[in-house]
């Protein structure tokens, strides 16, 4: 029999007639495989002859072989990278195009058309019946469907990539809630009348603070160092109690304290990949968020799968517009492919054709698969393809709008998602199960939600003559150093409530009898409620310059923060190896970075971030275990670390929103407050929490001294 499946399979990959032998009695059934007909249509036809072997349960065009041996299941096939048809690879780097169908099965887009050509309406592996049938335009030349690299992929505009549509009562539901797209959007709705703010205490009276630590307290007089470490930490405002507590708390409560409003524009993957419990989650994620926004909040959806669709404009989240954005949300749908460059391009034209302004405005994209629409094959995971998908408009220095990206699932482009959200601003955030897709949310929006710092601006001037400010450390954050280097500055752009940054300068120091005072620091910010500007003087970094060497330990906290550098860097290193394929090499660079940081005078002193670092570096170090595990959830898991030490800010990575883990890097009150509201917020079943992988500790800056 196996000799009689090897000619079957040979026949079909030809094009030729096959014949297999029928169960029972020897007899042959004839399955022709020309060129009037799909090879599909003739699988189907052997598959029938052999339905004794598949078992009586199996659908005729499934294809299964025996658990004894041969080849898997053509649904087995499709899920490690077969097409199910064809089953050539889908890889990417090959060229041709590929469709996902709503019950998630991908193939070739030339395979399925042709298979569709012939009056074939279902799935060629479960069956399933389609509501969105992928055509080729009679007026197509190109070959296998292959695309172009950044040609857009709506129905409208590429005939390769048409769709026709049988649109089912929930999708006319959908349109009944929203009339059709404007050209501009500028149909936003007004913001809550200021006099609904007048009473509002503007903030605590708190002010952002300014710390900084010399590596040492004094160098000896005859000493001229270039390299002298100082670090500046920062630190916002305090936020009051209920800011993040949003609809939840009485609306009068408002008045009692202040946050800065919020448009919210969220960017939402409904392809077919996010079929049933995906998009059920996706729902009550959603949920979460819109019960958390106050009135004077301003909601946008976006949706998108083969094309993006603006489900309603930014609304204000009263209780009406509440009540008709969860209406909109619930009545989602999925099916299509992954249009992600469509998606935002939307949802920056919301931002700038709204005819009304809030002080805080951001963008939160979430998406399980890969853009099939705007990047080629050939150029994905690219860092030229990634930044293409981002509109120019935000792709700046300022970060006015930041972009923060959550990759869902062990499908997802975490390069993709992270350079966007690099590109903008914003944060890369890993959600490994999907469970966890709302606390995800809520951490991300408890930051949103408690922003009391905005246009952060540092500026460093030395003081004595013979002082010069070499280098600045500072992560993602835009900095300058004067030619002279007699000063320099640090775009820190907004911060959440609590939120801490630091930045390491590296100064020289000359030779001096008396005390030397290196530089000062000072601030300029905008308060987000009421838009003054404000402006801070730290104080003046000064060393004593004793005339013999003077026994003192170095700073731990310019040694934790020279360990939270070495370690991004370190992972950096490692994730460069592992993408050209060496993970031993990689699993070495961070082996010996955790050997670096063992030795450091903080972590001897049982300094809780160096082993927070160093629980972090093993835990990406079992995920390079082999190229199919980091494939899974090692990259993103790397990716979504790089993102949150290079900006300072907390991520979602794995299983880190648990509350039953002790990771919690850079994690503000006023997130932690929101996730805990998420994990008490839903009364139904939330899909079971992954299993603590092993003991980490928290990520947390300890208190500077």
């Amino acid at each position: 029999m196996e000799g009689a499946w090897r000619k079957v399979r040979k026949a079909l990959g030809r094009r030729l007639c096959a014949h297999a032998p029928m169960l029972g009695g020897g007899g042959v059934r004839r399955a022709t495989a020309g060129a009037g007909v799909c090879r599909r249509d003739a699988a189907v036809a052997v598959a029938s002859a052999l339905a004794g072997e598949s078992g009586p349960s199996t659908p005729a065009g499934a294809l299964r072989r025996s658990k004894s041996g041969g080849r898997p299941s053509s649904s087995s096939s499709s899920s490690k990278g077969k097409c199910a048809i064809c089953y050539a690879s889908m890889r990417s780097g090959h060229g041709q195009a590929l469709f996902t169908a709503e019950c998630s099965h991908m193939f070739h887009f030339h395979c399925i058309s042709s298979n569709v050509k012939h009056g074939n309406y279902v799935c060629p592996v479960c069956r399933a019946k389609w509501k969105e049938i992928p055509c080729r335009s009679l007026s197509s030349t190109s070959p296998h469907g292959r695309i172009g690299g950044n040609q857009s992929r709506s129905s409208q505009q590429d005939p390769h990539m048409a769709l026709r549509r049988q649109v089912s009562n929930c999708r006319r539901e959908v349109r009944r809630l929203h009339t059709s797209e404007p050209s501009d959007y500028n149909d936003d709705e007004p913001l809550q009348h200021k006099e609904a703010f007048d009473n509002v205490n503007s903030g605590s009276g708190k002010t952002a603070q300014i710390s900084s630590y010399p590596e040492f307290q004094s160098v000896v007089e005859s000493s001229c160092l270039n390299g002298f470490d100082i670090l500046i930490h920062v630190k916002a405002p305090t936020s009051s109690s209920d800011h993040v507590t949003g609809s939840l708390v009485h609306e009068s409560s408002v008045r009692s304290s202040s946050r800065a409003p919020v448009d919210l524009v969220t960017v939402l993957d409904v392809s077919g990949s996010m079929a049933g419990t995906k998009l059920t989650l996706l729902k009550q994620a959603m949920g979460f968020v819109v019960q958390h926004l106050r009135s004077s909040d301003r909601l946008s959806v976006i949706v998108f799968s083969s094309t993006a669709q603006r489900l309603f404009p930014l609304r204000r989240m009263s209780h009406h517009g509440r009540q008709q954005a969860l209406q909109a949300i619930n009545s989602l749908g999925s099916g299509g492919g992954t249009n992600i460059a469509d998606a935002l391009k939307k949802a920056v034209k919301v931002i700038e054709d709204r005819s009304y302004k809030n002080s805080v405005c951001s963008i939160i994209l979430l998406s399980d698969g890969q853009d099939t629409y705007s990047i080629s094959s050939n150029s994905q995971g690219t860092s030229a393809a990634c930044r293409s998908l981002v509109p120019s408009s935000i792709l700046n220095e300022h970060h006015m709008v930041p972009l923060h990206a959550f990759g869902f699932g062990a499908d997802h482009d975490s390069d993709t998602l992270h350079s966007i959200a690099e590109a903008s601003g914003g944060t890369f955030s890993f959600i490994e199960d999907e469970g966890v897709m709302q606390d995800a949310f809520a951490q991300c929006i408890g930051g949103l939600l408690s922003v009391s710092v905005q246009e952060m601006h540092l500026s460093m001037k030395c003081i004595d003559p013979g002082v010069q400010l070499r280098s600045i450390k500072c992560g993602s954050y835009p900095s300058r150093v004067a030619r002279d280097g007699r000063s320099g500055s640090v775009d820190i752009g907004h911060l959440y409530a609590d939120e801490e940054r630091d930045i390491l300068l590296s100064v020289t120091v000359p030779k001096s009898s008396e005390q030397t005072s290196l530089l000062r620091v000072t601030c300029a910010y905008k308060d987000p409620v009421t838009n003054a500007t404000i402006k801070i003087e730290g104080d003046e970094v000064k060393i004593k310059r004793p005339t013999s060497t003077v026994s003192e330990p170095v700073s731990i906290e310019v040694d934790r923060e020279r360990n939270r550098i070495q370690a991004a860097s370190s992972i950096e290193s490692a994730r460069a190896a592992a993408e050209r394929g060496a993970l031993s090499e990689a699993v070495t660079i961070l082996e010996d970075c955790r050997r670096v940081l063992s030795q450091s005078f903080a972590s001897q002193n049982g300094d809780r971030l160096c082993m927070a670092l160093d629980a972090e570096l093993r835990e990406m170090q079992e995920r390079m275990a082999s190229r199919q595990l980091y494939e899974a959830s090692g990259r993103a898991y790397m990716l979504s670390g790089l993102s949150s030490h290079s900006w300072q800010r907390a991520t979602t990575r794995g299983d880190s929103t648990d509350s039953t883990t002790l990771v919690h890097s850079y994690q503000t009150p006023s997130m932690a407050q929101m996730l805990e509201h998420s994990q008490n917020f839903s009364s139904s079943p939330r899909s079971q929490r992954p299993q603590v992988r092993g003991a980490r500790p928290v990520l947390e800056k300890p208190q500077p001294r």
